[in-house]
Parts: structure tokens; C-alpha cells; sequence
């Protein structure tokens, strides 16, 4: 959060400066960091006055946000609680279930090993593995893009049956967590190594996402908050063993918002951010869907007048959860909660925190 600006930090910062700029400009920068420290002061102080009374209209028991701006992490805070009937309190360490956030970092991964040179994004996934997946002779045209881009064919999930394919791979979008297991299961071939400790060693930590994990942590004991119903009763979360890409990701919002900035960021092949060049090619379109919304390698993508975002929601049975982010404006926000009533109170949180008009709060596929 922007510093109140004082007089002697700015003589102390350059005296040179200070006399070029004379009464009137020195005036005009005071004006400027004094309107910059006011802004900010209502856009924090409208978020504690209202986040509060969302919980209650909503029926949600307790959510956590990170705001990210100019790149850098600019406030968090937990509001609720942990569980609506043993009333701990939300703080920056809660853990949530992620659920579908799960999905970007994964992409992240993938990408890295793309630059790596370990797997090719229009090769054959069937190249990469020791025996077919599934019998489906169309399994030989699906390739890593069309996972991440949701385009295998697959469906969304399959239960305890084995999975199929439900249309041409490549020919139409449809979402599907079935095709990151898939490709879970490749990448898993490619590094020899199970995806938690593999995503955890490679991304997670050098990310600085120390508390964030696809499994469940013996030190989520205590921290985790329970999810909810529609009806505010209270279940426990999960605890995977395994690790699934589509959607097991337990982290904090503070966690998830090192993540975004990443993506307002760039690396090298031989550092834990991706290239410039991942990251363009995971934030153009693969498919278009409307005249605002397609779909990048990862990440949901939506055109504004504030410019390009990506985003992501997450849904299960009692987390929710919504992310943004623009490179552009090196701007973001995540809202995790732990109710599925979560994404009612979504889009007023981002209007607050970022502003703008985002039209991906009307995706056909988010259930309100």
C-alpha cells in the first residue's frame, strides 16, 4: 500500500531533484501522492465496510483477498470465519481449497517444461507415455495445447468410470478436468516424479507459495478452514493424498497472489518464471468463445475497456473462489472462500478492489 508522502523523505531521496522543481512543482507532487494515499484509503476502508455485510447477505461465513497492484502485492485480509458454528477467525494464513485455481498453475508447470525443451504443446500426448491412455483411436490427435485450451473432447469429468471422448479432439471448446488429468498423468512420465512434490520443488517454492500444496500438509492442521453448503452447514475439507491438477491446490490468498504476480513478470528458461514468450503464448486466445471471452493455454482470457485480464473461478461442493489479473496494468485480485454461496458476492468484491466491468462473471458455465 502507497506510503504517505513527507517533505523530508523527499530531500533525503534527491536534493537535486528538489531544487530543479521549484515551489510549484514541488506542490504538484504532494498533490499527487496526497490524492494517491486518499484513493487508496477508500478503496480499503469501502472493502472492510463492505465485505461484511456480503458475508451476511449471502450466507457466507468467511473469505480471504489479496489485491496485487503495480506488481506487487498491495493489501490482504481475512474477513469471516472458519467455521460458522466454532467461530475461528479468517486470517492471511487460512488455507482454502482452490478447487478449478488449481488448473493456471498447473499450466504454469506445463509451460516450463515446454521451455525446457520435455514436452512439445502440439506433439501427440500419446508420444510421451508408455501405453494409451484409453483405446479411443482419437486420442492420437491430443496434444497439450487442446488440455490446457479444454478442446481433448473429453468431458468435464467422468466419475469412477473410465474416460471417453466425446467429440473430435480439436474442432470445439469444451471444459474439462479430465483432460488435465491426462495431462497430469504425461507429466508425470516426462519428470519421473509424483505431480505434488514435483509442483511443489519446481513452483511453489521458488514462487515464495510456501503454504500452498495439490496435497493435504500435516501443518493445514488448524490453519484450514471447513467449507460450507448453501445452507451454511459446515463440512470439513478434504485431505487428498494425491495430487489431482484439475482442482486439489490448497493455498492462501497471499500464496495465490505471488502466483499473479508471476504472471505480471518474466524469467528465463533456467529460472522459475516463464519466458516473455510463455507468457504471451499462454495468454493468447486459443479459442474464442464470444466477442470478450476465449480462452488462453491455462487461463480463461476476457477483453475490457480497462484493457485484457485473464481469470479463473473455482466451484466445488463448498469452496469458492474467483482471480483476475492484467499484465498490462500489473493489477489483480483474489477472493477465496469457503462457501459454495462464494461467487454471488465475487463481482462487487472485484468492482471495489480493481474496478472496471468484467464479463466474465457472465460465463454460461459459472453456477451462482
Amino acid at each position: 500500500m502507497p506510503k504517505h508522502f513527507h517533505r523530508r523523505q523527499f530531500f533525503n531521496y534527491s536534493k537535486m531533484a528538489f531544487f530543479g522543481l521549484g515551489t510549484s512543482g514541488l506542490a504538484l507532487l504532494t498533490n499527487q501522492s496526497f490524492n494517491a494515499q486518499s484513493s487508496s484509503n477508500n478503496t480499503i476502508a469501502n472493502l472492510e465496510k463492505r465485505i461484511p455485510q456480503l458475508l451476511r447477505q449471502y450466507r457466507v461465513p468467511g473469505l480471504s483477498l489479496a489485491i496485487v497492484k503495480q506488481g506487487q502485492l498491495w493489501w490482504s485480509r481475512g474477513f469471516g470465519v472458519k467455521n460458522r458454528k466454532k467461530r475461528t477467525s479468517v486470517d492471511h494464513n487460512t488455507v482454502f481449497a482452490a478447487a478449478s485455481l488449481s488448473k493456471p498453475l498447473f499450466a504454469h508447470a506445463v509451460l516450463k517444461l515446454v521451455e525446457q525443451g520435455k514436452l512439445d504443446l502440439d506433439t501427440p500426448l500419446t508420444n510421451y507415455t508408455k501405453k494409451p491412455y484409453i483405446k479411443d483411436p482419437r486420442l492420437k490427435l491430443i496434444t497439450a495445447r487442446m488440455v490446457l485450451s479444454h478442446s481433448t473432447g473429453f468431458p468435464n469429468w467422468s466419475g469412477n468410470a473410465p474416460v471417453w471422448i466425446e467429440a473430435t479432439p480439436g474442432t470445439r471448446f469444451g471444459y474439462s478436468g479430465e483432460g488435465y488429468l491426462y495431462l497430469q498423468r504425461v507429466m508425470e512420465e516426462i519428470t519421473q516424479e509424483p505431480l505434488h512434490s514435483y509442483i511443489r520443488r519446481q513452483v511453489l517454492i521458488p514462487m515464495g507459495m510456501a503454504n500452498s500444496s495439490y496435497i493435504w500438509e500435516p501443518e493445514y492442521q488448524g490453519v484450514a478452514t471447513d467449507g460450507h453448503n448453501r445452507s451454511g452447514t459446515p463440512q470439513g475439507m478434504r485431505r487428498p493424498k494425491t495430487a489431482l491438477s484439475a482442482g486439489s491446490l490448497r493455498t492462501t490468498a497471499r500464496d495465490y497472489a505471488q502466483f499473479l504476480m508471476t504472471m505480471m513478470a518474466e524469467g528465463t528458461v533456467e529460472s522459475p518464471l516463464l519466458t516473455a514468450n510463455s507468457l504471451q503464448e499462454m495468454l493468447t486466445p486459443q479459442i474464442k468463445l464470444n466477442s470478450t471471452i476465449s480462452w488462453g493455454l491455462g487461463w480463461a482470457l476476457e477483453k475490457t475497456p480497462q484493457g485484457d485480464f485473464f481469470w479463473h473461478w473455482g466451484d466445488s461442493s463448498t469452496f469458492t473462489s474467483f482471480t483476475f489479473g492484467s499484465r498490462l496494468l500489473k493489477t489483480g485480485i483474489v477472493i477465496l472462500t469457503n462457501s459454495k454461496n462464494g461467487l454471488k458476492i465475487c463481482e462487487e468484491i472485484v468492482r471495489l478492489g480493481i474496478g472496471g466491468q468484467h464479463p466474465a462473471f457472465r460465463f454460461q458455465l459459472i453456477n451462482y
